[in-house]
């Protein structure tokens, strides 16, 4: 029976109370801290991005960031939140000096929103201000004031302090910070913003090239010519080329890691092509211009407009008081400093234009061997049985396509049992027939020609592009064990060489399956550790029986239910800190057999050392 629809309906929430019912509006996604995005990361990144405001207007030239166990602080030096309004400032929406350009001029932080929905979703929250000889502190608990300290004399330099612990409630007891993501993090503050100081736990992070040291940071293997490295009033440009397949981006907005990218972004993209082509005199294809490139894009903007308050995509902004558009900004900027910059390095020049006409080359190749695969593909389809396809596909207008997902599998008894129990609607099952090819130093029409290899492209819908990807993740589900690691490998190799974009953008995991079932008459507890083995059974008392999993094949139909279910368990495989997989790939993948038998034999551990462990 439907509920009444009356005036009682009708219901106001307190900013508050709206900041912990609808988390998501303020930080995206809530998450356990497993993966960069997570909202934990973003109460922090809200926290820093007001120190950085600070050291933009000529404030504070360090900050300081702390982490003892699920508590950050964080410690700036900038003018200090002014006293009387510490409590607003930490505390009531849409409050703050970020609408007076006068005082915060091109600030990230322009809503008054992210500090108080800090405040909000932390179980303990402390706010404290210095300013010229005096300091006040506050205290909260799930964004209610607790304590009002009075102001005191202090010694203590200029600056603000904060300090919270997220709250449990909101995001899992079993939430944690990853140092790797917060060091992530802190670096592109650096980057950004050259003369800033800033540490973590001791850790220095400090940079004097800007963009130029994160491109070095973050290229998967050696450029093809020295970064180009640009910079003007209000943007900074860096980028090579390399040798890897697709194209990597960092975009930034007012210091603002814009992870989706934005107009910004989509200008310099349009606008670096422009300038080759002018400056070649070719009309060249904008994919074979663009493939292989590692670039990097920061530009300050007033009153930029993102798409969110996670501030992730930039929507549209404005270069100052009658300025021009940010899409002519850019353009101009390009065709005067690469043009100028093509001219004076010659030998460069003729570098770019080589890698733009073997990825032209490369490019018609693929395409006369297209038709062929497609026909294969075509007969192939009329009896393959390899894919048990699901109902609803990304992109499709329902609210479950996010939980789409393909499972690619090692054999038909892995692929019965997973197919036997799936959820028909979102969860989509890939048979491979068995080892797939090592696909390391092999070009992309490798894929053409390898028939698995181009069912699975096809089944996922990434040949043109990803905007059509069907699945929003990519699973691969392998035994556990030594044929089961190495497929598994191959198969990451495979995405990392041809389609590093799925790894970049959070698409592929690995599917955590049981080592162990321990069980009595009364109870089964599936097991996915030796240590968790340990403790069920102790916990099942000494009448238990063990079985060890070896492969998913083994694992019945109404076994698998609870393991691709609610309480599934995937590790993302993740591009974060492969800072160069061409040299990671090369020695796991290529032919140097003998090195990595040395490598393993110096590294063996045995199943007791494991025990012990």
């Amino acid at each position: 029976m439907a509920q009444a629809y009356t005036e009682a309906s009708i219901k106001t929430l307190s900013s508050l109370e709206h900041i912990r019912l609808r988390p998501g509006m303020y930080i995206g996604r809530l998450g356990d801290g497993t993966h960069a995005e997570d909202g934990i990361y973003v109460l922090l990144k809200e926290t820093i991005d007001n120190c950085i405001d600070e050291f933009t207007m000529g404030f504070g030239r360090k900050i300081e960031v702390t982490l003892t166990d699920r508590t950050l602080r964080i410690r700036d030096y900038g003018r200090g939140i002014p006293l009387g309004k510490l409590i607003d400032c930490v505390s009531i929406i849409n409050t703050g000096a970020k609408y007076d350009s006068e005082t915060f001029q091109k600030s990230v932080g322009l809503n008054g929103v992210g500090q108080k929905a800090v405040n909000a979703l932390a179980l303990d929250y402390r706010a404290q201000a210095f300013r010229e000889g005096q300091s006040k502190l506050v205290e909260f608990a799930q964004g209610k004031l607790r304590k009002e300290h009075k102001i005191a004399k202090s010694e203590e330099r200029n600056g603000t302090l904060v300090e919270f612990t997220p709250d449990e409630a909101l995001f899992g007891k079993e939430f944690r910070f990853r140092p790797e993501f917060i060091e992530d993090m802190l670096w592109n503050y650096a980057f950004l913003n050259r003369g800033l100081s800033l540490t973590f736990n001791g850790k220095s992070f400090k940079s004097e090239h800007g963009l130029r040291d994160l491109l070095q940071k973050n290229l998967s293997g050696d450029p093809l010519y020295p970064i180009i490295h640009l910079e003007g009033e209000d943007i900074e440009v860096a980028f090579t080329h390399g040798a890897h397949y697709g194209e990597e981006y960092f975009s930034f907005v007012n210091g603002q890691h814009t992870t989706m990218g934005g107009t910004h972004l989509t200008a310099f993209r349009e606008a670096l092509v422009e300038t080759i082509r002018n400056f070649f005199k070719r009309d060249y294809d904008a994919a074979d211009v663009r493939q292989s490139i590692d670039a990097a894009v920061a530009v300050r903007v007033m009153e930029p407009i993102f798409e969110s308050q996670t501030k992730t995509k930039l929507g549209s902004a404005t270069i100052g008081p009658g300025g021009p558009s940010l899409k002519d900004f850019v353009g101009k900027f390009m065709q005067q400093s690469l043009d100028i910059y093509l001219h004076k390095h010659k030998e460069m020049a003729e570098t770019l234009k080589k890698k733009i006409e073997a990825n032209e080359h490369e490019r018609k190749e693929l395409a006369g061997i297209r038709n062929l695969a497609r026909e294969r593909a075509k007969k192939a389809s009329l009896h393959n049985r390899k894919l048990r396809d699901c109902r609803l596909h990304l992109g499709d207008p329902n609210p479950r396509a996010e939980e789409t997902t393909l499972f690619i599998v090692e054999g038909d008894s892995a692929a019965g049992s997973l197919t036997a129990t799936r959820d028909v609607q979102t969860q989509a099952v890939f048979a491979l027939k068995g080892k797939p090819l090592n696909t390391y130093g092999l070009s992309k029409k490798v894929i053409y020609e390898n028939e698995e290899f181009h069912l699975l492209q096809s089944a996922l819908n990434i040949e043109d592009g990803f905007d059509g990807l069907r699945y929003n993740k990519i699973v691969i589900a392998t035994d556990a064990d030594v044929d089961g690691m190495h497929i598994r490998l191959l198969l990451i190799s495979f995405f990392l060489q041809f389609f590093p974009d799925l790894l970049r953008n959070g698409h592929l995991f690995i599917l955590d399956t049981p080592l162990f079932r321990v069980r009595n008459k009364k109870k089964t507890i599936y097991c996915y550790s030796e240590r968790e083995k340990q403790l069920a059974m102790a916990s099942l008392g000494s009448s238990h029986e063990i079985t060890r999993f070896k492969g998913l094949g083994e694992i019945s139909a109404g076994e698998f239910k609870d393991f691709i279910g609610e309480n599934i368990r995937l590790e993302p495989v993740s591009l974060n800190h492969l800072f160069n997989s061409d040299e990671l790939l090369g020695f796991f993948m290529g032919k140097n057999t003998a090195e990595r038998q040395e490598f393993i034999i110096g590294n063996l551990r045995v199943e007791k050392d494991l025990v012990a462990v």
